[in-house]
């Protein structure tokens, strides 16, 4: 089965990581940064090598994105990010190909253990199973 691996964030979070501590996220240090990523690269390595990785992204931060939603004359309105409106966003991804569910969620409290400064934000690693393209709806 497929299933998609996804981390969140926050503006704030992006921000922290650029050494600019906010109410949100501390002010991450460059040998935090590079622990992150050496983590991240580690965990991506091992997937690769396993067989059950498919793709893997890091996205860039909320402010360099565009919202494109209908608007109430039915024509496109365009925004560009961060949005108020939303809390965390996407910051990453694993497309990942697991034996089970059990599985995955092996590998999503591994991603639990990225090492971050204290008092940084923990989010929640969500995981969704891919449709097949089957009568699963």
């Amino acid at each position: 089965m497929k299933y998609l691996v996804m981390v969140e964030c926050t503006q704030a979070d992006y921000e922290g990581m650029r050494g600019k501590a906010n109410d949100i996220s501390p002010a991450w240090s460059q040998e935090e940064i590079q622990a992150m990523y050496a983590f991240m690269g580690a965990l991506t390595d091992d997937l690769a090598e396993s067989g059950e990785m498919i793709d893997a992204q890091g996205l860039v931060e909320p402010a360099r994105t565009r919202l494109v939603a209908p608007g109430d004359d039915g024509k496109p309105v365009v925004t560009d990010g961060p949005y108020g409106e939303t809390k965390e966003l996407l910051a990453g991804y694993w497309v990942l190909d697991c034996a089970s569910l059990e599985r995955v969620t092996e590998i999503a409290e591994r991603v639990l253990e990225c090492p971050q400064p204290a008092g940084a934000r923990r989010y929640p690693v969500v995981i969704r199973p891919i449709d097949s393209g089957s009568a699963d709806v």
